[in-house]
Formats: C-alpha cells, structure tokens, sequence
C-alpha cells in the first residue's frame, strides 16, 4: 500500500498544480485572454477578483480531489497515459461552485472548517463566482489540444453532467423545503445519482475520452464511477449523523431537513414515526443545530439500526462497484490503483 499510496501523491501534486495555474490569483494577461478574450480596456486585474477569489477561497481549505484523480487514472487506464491533466478543472470547478450554490440553498454556515464562503464574501458576490466558475470550467476545452471531435464530446459530456447536477438539485430542494414530504427510495437514488452521481460520472467518462476510448465504453465507465458516487453520498449522510462531516458541524443535515437514506430506511422499518420526525425536523430548522430535537432525530434514527443499515449499503455499493474495474480490466497495472484508491478513502468510515 506505500507504493500505491506514493502513486496518489505523486498524481495529486500534479492536480494541485494545474487546478492553481487555472485559477490563478492575482491573475495574469494570459489567462484573461484566454479566459475572456478581448475586454475593453476600462477593465483592469482588480476587477476579477470578486469571480476568482471567493472560488479560490474554498478551493485552498483543500478536499479530497478524488474525482479530478479518477478523472487521471480513467485516461491512464485507456492507454492515454497523463494527457487528461489539463482537464481536471473540467471536474473539480464545477464541483467547487456547486459547494457554494449548495450552502447559500442549504443554510448552511460552514464549510471544510471555515466559514461558507457566502457569510464570508457575501451572497451576491458568492452566487456570482461560483455561477462564473461553472462556465469558467468550458475554457479548458477551449485550450485543451485535441481535434474538434474530441471537444464537442467534451462539450457534450460536460454540458449534459451540468444539467443532470441542477436537475438533483432540484429535487433535493424540494423535499427538505416540505418537511412532511418523503421520496420513495427509487426517488431518493435517482436524486443522488443526479446530484452526487454526476461529477463522478463526469470524471470517468472525460478521463476516458482523453484517453481515446470509445464512447461505449467512456459510459461504462462512468456509470461504474456514478454508483461510487452514490456510495460515497451515502456514507457522508451517515457521517453527519454520526460522528459528523469533516468542517461542518453533526447533525446539520437534520436543521435542512434532508431525506436522507438513513431516514427513509427507517420510515420503512418504522412508518408510524413520520408524524414524530416531522416535528423534529421543523424543531431543528426553527432551532438551529444546537437545539436538542437534532439529538433526538438521530436517536430516533438510530433505534431502528437505520443508520447502520445505511452505512453498509453504501460502503458495500462502494466495494462492488470499485471492484469491477479489476475484473474488466484484468492485468492492467491501473484498475488495482483505481480499487485501491476508494479502499483508501473507506478506511476508518
């Protein structure tokens, strides 16, 4: 596993670096002729900083840049070697504005231990950037150095992951915004694969795109990546509830009033407590995450072994999902590295 872990590190400091030369700050000539083209004159390097700064705020408190990392060993796997470096801002800008629409929607007041980046820069501001770095991302396609086949499909594949992000999106707004409203669990994981599900999705096929795979199998591939996704949505919904996520404080899930799996798990064992859980979850978005109905929730939750049940179902979609690359892929040096990789990511959870 040192070696495998040698192998992370090293591919990650190359992320790293490309994800700071494409967002740079203070910003350069170049990168805003490549960004923007030609502007008027009027405009000067002081005038990008409330799209790039709050963008690069949250960027730097770090992450686990897994999917920009799955993008690199999807094209590695392909035969394409390192050529999908430049791309992985096509991943992680997306994922990074989405964190910020997703607080500002949620309420929520921090994020990867710091404050939200809209209580610290303000809404407007926020909203603005992270809206920017959404359409920021296609520049990449615009500087990438393929034939125009390769660019629609990219233009295609990343347009499309977008849509189907905000289409989850939407439907998770609108059953934490109706407390006493429950998805089916079809629903709920065609909202996660929706929601979650996509970026990695959108790792995988443009890590095999770049790696000149065919389209078949570009989708195979990020389907498999997709599943993983889910997993590992799961496992952070557990998480909230149990030991809490990593910069945001246990049990805020229950304060948005998220239909999480662990609460329709246990709406299925125990569906007389819809009336009781409803309560709670307005008791908690009345009375902010300190307010003892959070802990009473989770107790709840926890009675009918909901979260655990939750906990296993992710780890194991996680586990057989990751698994496939191995057996599709057999004798290939990388499909280990790609397993390993999320058997890395669940130690400890």
């Amino acid at each position: 596993m040192l070696f495998m872990n040698i192998e992370y590190t090293r591919r990650l400091e190359k992320i790293e670096s490309v994800l700071n030369a494409r967002l740079p700050h203070p910003v350069d000539p170049a990168w805003i002729s490549e960004s923007f083209s030609s502007l008027p004159d009027a405009i000067r390097p002081v005038h990008f900083s409330p799209l790039v700064e709050p963008c690069k705020d949250l960027m730097s408190r770090g992450g686990k840049r897994w999917r920009p990392l799955l993008m690199t060993l999807a094209c590695e796997l392909a035969g394409g070697g390192d050529r999908a470096y430049p791309l992985v801002p096509l991943v992680e800008f997306p994922h990074t504005a989405s964190l910020i629409h997703d607080d500002i929607e949620d309420g929520a007041d921090e994020r990867r231990g710091g404050a939200a980046i809209h209580i610290v820069w303000g809404e407007d501001t926020a909203i603005n950037g992270a809206s920017w770095l959404y359409f920021q991302a296609f520049s990449i396609i615009d500087a990438f150095p393929s034939s125009d086949a390769l660019k629609l499909s990219l233009y295609r594949t990343v347009s499309r992951e977008l849509r189907r992000l905000h289409l989850g999106q939407a439907m998770d707004i609108h059953w934490h915004r109706n407390p006493s409203l429950i998805p089916s669990r079809s629903e709920y994981e065609a909202m996660v694969s929706m929601k979650t599900g996509t970026l990695s999705r959108l790792a995988g096929e443009i890590g095999m795109l770049a790696g000149g795979a065919s389209d078949e199998a570009a989708v195979e591939f990020g389907n498999i990546a997709a599943r993983i996704g889910v997993g590992f949505q799961i496992v952070d919904d557990v998480r909230n509830l149990t030991t809490g996520n990593p910069g945001k404080r246990r049990g805020d899930d229950v304060v948005e009033g998220k239909k999480s799996l662990p609460v329709l798990l246990h709406l299925e064992r125990s569906p007389g407590d819809l009336s009781a859980l409803t309560a709670l979850f307005e008791a908690a978005r009345a009375g902010g995450v300190s307010d003892p109905s959070v802990e009473r929730c989770i107790g709840l939750l926890e009675s009918s072994g909901a979260i655990e049940a939750a906990r296993a179902h992710g780890i194991d979609l996680i586990e057989r999902s990751s698994a496939h690359f191995v057996s599709r892929y057999p004798g290939s040096p990388v499909a280990p590295l790609i397993q390993g990789l999320f058997a890395e990511m669940l130690k400890g959870l």
